[in-house]
């Protein structure tokens, strides 16, 4: 039996029409002009698919080992003859029913008493108590080659934490059982990539240089998976794994896991999963580029070391664009020399793509979606609780060093999106109070709704900077849009209030003060608390009505 990833087909894309289609590898690098992206299962699979082709591209250049044979390829297209003859060099390691040496697995993984666990170990959308909406409510029985291959790749990169099978041959195996040593490598990370027009230029925007000073590459030792001996029951050498990763290609392709799938000879039926190679995150951000990192006090005191970095993983309740500061902002300049360290370091691709409009031909207005793709793990890192994909659309010129101002206003021009949600949300508590309501659950709907409406808006602003552009006067241009679409919200939201909040009634401030409140109060608290988030915006209010009042204009509209 075989099953040939090279030439199976069993990677889901997107075509540039909108059609789907699944491909081998020889096919997915000889098309990638013409398709659009991976369509993982998950979003979750997509990820860890796109790292596996970028360690095969990578591997297959051995490279690129400068600016000059990134641009060569950029300009040129995929080497595909140099790659497809790469993919067939290494057909037997690529084999996900090889005897000897299975794609991605051990073969000889067994257990003291020889069970084999159903494909729920592996298979990530099989839910947790909760099978509604789904395709997998009773659990999965059997899967196709192709989809067996997908959710391998995926558990090495995602798989949960908690207690595993114990497997013959492994020292850290008590009691028959494996007991927990954290979520794979991927699962820690708040996963971020460039994504362009195409598969191929997504590729390309992710394809690092091996002297990029700002990553730890060692390109005579950094090797994936496949090129290295198939991984036996326990763990690798405890040094050699101290040595590692040494590169892209080694990280990418981390086995976190030790893996069998059992078939028969039609479907793969079930599988053997347990720990595999353990990476610690703490201070990882020189050889992990597809996340940003953020500094943590409590690591540093716990590990007495004077600084640790940590993944910075994707906030589900938030949309991508208001995680903006953590894509756009670095190092302050100088901090280094300063014997500064920063509280926060953005994803190393970004810095790449950056250099990219320096040192090659990639334009400084050339736009990118910054795809964030992650894992929110619950009960103990023990189940998948929820997957975080979004994308935010953005001219390149914003990660620049040169053009640090631009960068600026656009972080600034999300804290100001924050405050003028956070006085939306307090007029709705406002008028909560004066009609006798309670105001948190009044508050929360407003805000959601707040965002909800600013989020199309700021993605079109932030996606039109140009380089030529004046800082301070495109973070103005935010604040009128901003406050145009925030006064009509409050504007509805005291057409909503009701005759209680109209008539009002007597509350506590917070100064422990009594206040007659109406909701022709908590208007004027809110205009005033407006024109102070928003001033640009204010001032041009104040321009067209010297007044200084809130009259019908093209800026502000009047409540009833």
């Amino acid at each position: 039996m075989s099953f040939d990833l090279t030439q199976q087909p069993w990677l889901p894309v997107q075509r540039l029409d909108g059609s789907e289609d699944e491909l081998s590898l020889r096919e997915l690098f000889a098309q990638a002009g013409d398709l659009r992206r991976l369509v993982g299962d998950v979003p979750t699979q997509e990820f860890a698919l796109f790292r596996l082709l970028l360690a095969i591209l990578h591997d297959a250049v051995d490279g690129p080992a400068e600016i000059a044979d990134w641009q060569e390829l950029w300009d040129d297209g995929l080497p595909v003859e140099r790659i497809t003859s790469y993919l067939d060099r290494h057909r037997d390691r690529f084999d996900l029913l090889h005897p000897r040496q299975p794609f991605y697995q051990t073969a000889e993984l067994r257990t003291a008493k020889g069970e084999i666990n159903a494909l729920d170990r592996i298979v990530a959308d099989v839910p947790n108590g909760l099978p509604f909406f789904t395709m997998r409510g009773r659990g999965v029985d059997r899967l196709t080659f192709a989809e067996a291959a997908r959710w391998l790749v995926h558990a090495h990169a995602f798989d949960t934490s908690g207690i595993k099978t114990g497997v013959l041959d492994d020292p850290r195996v008590k009691g028959g059982r494996a007991y927990p040593q954290g979520v794979a490598w991927a699962g820690n990370l708040g996963g971020v990539f460039a994504e362009g027009e195409t598969l191929r230029q997504t590729l390309l925007l992710n394809m690092v240089a091996f002297d990029t000073e700002n990553l730890r590459i060692k390109p005579d030792l950094d090797r994936p998976a496949w090129r290295r001996p198939p991984d036996e029951p326990g763990q690798t050498d405890p040094l050699e794994l101290t040595r590692r990763p040494a590169g892209v290609r080694d990280l990418y392709t981390w086995q976190s896991r030790r893996v069998r799938l059992f078939h028969d000879g039609q479907a793969v039926t079930g599988v053997i999963l347990t720990y595999g190679n353990p990476l610690d995150p703490c201070n990882r951000h020189q050889h992990e580029p597809m996340t940003a990192w953020r500094r943590s006090p409590a690591q540093e005191k716990k590990r007495g070391l004077a600084q640790v970095y940590l993944p910075r993983e994707h906030d589900v309740s938030r949309s991508a664009w208001r995680g903006l500061g953590a894509l756009v902002a670095g190092r302050a300049a100088g901090a280094e020399q300063r014997g500064e360290a920063a509280g926060m370091v953005r994803p190393r691709i970004l810095d790449w793509v950056a250099r990219l409009t320096v040192e090659s031909d990639l334009p400084a207005n050339y736009l990118i979606r910054a795809r964030l793709i992650g894992a929110r793990y619950g009960t103990q890192q023990s189940v998948i609780d929820e997957i975080v994909d979004d994308a935010v659309t953005m001219p390149v010129v914003l990660l620049h060093a040169g053009h640090r101002p631009l960068g600026q206003a656009a972080i600034d021009a999300v804290s100001d999106a924050e405050a003028a949600v956070g006085v939306l949300g307090d007029l709705a508590s406002d008028l909560a109070r004066a009609g006798g309501q309670e105001p948190e659950p009044r508050r929360g709907a407003a805000r959601h709704q707040g965002f909800a409406m600013l989020d199309g808006a700021f993605r079109t602003w932030l996606a039109a900077i140009r380089p030529a552009d004046d800082a301070a006067e495109g973070r103005a241009q935010w604040q009128r849009q901003a406050y145009e679409i925030v006064s009509r919200l409050g504007n509805e939201l005291l057409r909503a209030a009701g005759d209680p909040a109209w008539e009002g009634r007597v509350v506590e401030t917070k100064k422990g003060q009594s206040l007659w409140l109406t909701a022709s109060h908590a208007d004027l608290i809110f205009r005033g608390r407006l024109r102070s988030a928003l001033p640009a915006a204010a001032t041009a209010a104040r321009k067209i009505h010297p007044s200084g009042t809130d009259e019908p204009s093209e800026i502000v509209e009047a409540a009833p």
